[in-house]
């Protein structure tokens, strides 16, 4: 009778714990309020192996994306180029990297101010979103 009692037990915990499965409608993401969300806006970054001004603008670079503000960067993709993987790349960047480029509507490419490894998250959010606005 006792175990009669806990498959009894059991079976109503079951149904109790069942939740139908919910699927919702709609789903929002941050890229439905971007300004163009079918182009996304470019950045290129020159870089190379072993860098550490590039490694540490890459990461203010992810960092800035994923702030939210009144100009939001989403959308925005970023392209680290290597340019030890391509002569011409290093022969114009050897001495300059990390270098920042916008990718423009035809796909040519607008290198942009150097931005100082002293700017905070929020300033190089700033700066890019001035960037596209132009």
């Amino acid at each position: 009778m006792l175990s009669k009692g806990i498959g009894t037990m059991a079976a109503r915990s079951l149904s109790i714990v069942h939740v139908p499965a919910f699927k919702p409608k709609w789903v929002f993401s941050p890229l439905s309020f971007c300004s163009s969300p079918s182009k996304p806006r470019k950045l290129v970054l020159y870089s190379k192996p072993g860098c550490c001004l590039c490694d540490g603008l890459k990461e203010k670079l992810h960092a800035a994306f994923s702030l939210s503000g009144p100009d939001p960067l989403h959308d925005v993709v970023l392209q680290v180029r290597d340019i030890t993987s391509n002569p011409e790349w290093e022969k114009a960047y050897q001495y300059e990297i990390p270098v920042l480029a916008k990718v423009l509507s035809d796909g040519s490419e607008e290198i942009l101010p150097r931005l100082s490894p002293r700017l905070g998250v929020e300033l190089v959010r700033k700066k890019i979103a001035a960037a596209f606005k132009q």
